[in-house]
């Protein structure tokens, strides 16, 4: 039963989300020489928790809407299938969803005490939108949008727990984290373009069709490294950020394969996994940017 429910929440992708805390993390430990490691744990507990919820939910609805019935599940695509193959029921699957979201919202009111009323609208996003992401939010084509800000809110409001302030580095550093997961979430919603289109669910592949959605894609990696670089030139990140340009041949090896193999979904596999790699990889190398320079100095 364990390994079902480790299933539903979907490991792998939780991840992005334990990346980007670790990226707030180290940004204040780089500028303020400080951690508070109960507000650490609480953090990384909170945001796991809110993640998970999303995850679950998301298997409900698109369950209950027959998106995830009528779509080929891969490891990377089509959601966890649990509900399909019997293995949970739904009221299980949406009840475990509300209960993480309940406990995410608990840690997050307990910061909203400590710290104020800045998470306190970090908060009030992060519950709104991950209520109203498989119904509201990917029907209205803003699912990547989602998760660029969703990203960039966990690196923010993990510095501004830490250190009681907002500052350019961990705003900056957000985008990146947010536009790499939200790559991820663009490229696997390839494989679902039938199912997801057949009941009204419009992703960004779905309401640009996917020949432009493969010219589209380079857009992402342009943002992050773009990013990256333009904030070594103005001395916001340190200069050992660069690092994260060791993935650009991982990532044109995958835009380039994109192009050709975008509606073979053996073929396509491969893909999704690279771009997963691409992202983690690279967002696992700013932290350790930030970690290197902290070292050195």
């Amino acid at each position: 039963m364990l390994s079902t429910w480790l299933r539903a929440v979907r490991m792998r992708f939780l991840l992005a989300s334990v990346i980007s805390v670790c990226l707030g993390l180290v940004i204040n430990w780089w500028q303020n020489r400080t951690l508070n490691a109960e507000f650490a744990a609480l953090t990384f507990a909170g945001v796991i928790a809110l993640h998970a919820s999303v995850d679950l939910l998301n298997d409900y609805w698109d369950y209950k809407r027959q998106i995830d019935t009528q779509t080929r599940r891969t490891k990377f695509s089509g959601g966890s299938g649990v509900l399909p193959e019997g293995l949970l029921k739904p009221k299980q699957v949406h009840r475990a969803g509300l209960i993480l979201l309940i406990v995410g919202s608990l840690i997050g009111a307990f910061f909203i005490y400590e710290r104020g009323i800045t998470i306190a609208l970090i908060l009030g996003f992060a519950i709104v939108s991950i209520y109203f992401y498989s119904t509201r939010i990917v029907d209205s084509g803003l699912g990547e949008v989602f998760v660029t800000i969703k990203g960039a809110m966990i690196v923010l409001g993990t510095y501004f727990v830490q250190s009681s302030q907002i500052t350019v580095e961990p705003i900056l550093a957000g985008v990146v984290s947010g536009v790499l997961s939200s790559t991820v979430l663009f490229v696997n919603s390839f494989p679902d373009y039938d199912a997801d289109k057949a009941h009204g669910r419009k992703t960004l592949v779905v309401v640009l069709g996917k020949t432009k959605a493969v010219a589209t894609v380079w857009i992402f990696p342009i943002v992050s490294y773009g990013t990256i670089v333009v904030s070594v030139a103005i001395h916001v990140f340190p200069q050992v950020s660069l690092i994260t340009l060791f993935t650009v041949p991982v990532m044109v090896k995958s835009c380039l394969s994109l192009k050709t193999k975008f509606d073979k979904v053996e073929e396509f596999i491969p893909i999704m996994k690279d771009f997963v790699t691409y992202s983690r990889v690279t967002g696992a190398l700013l932290v350790f940017a930030f970690l290197v320079d902290f070292l050195i100095k």
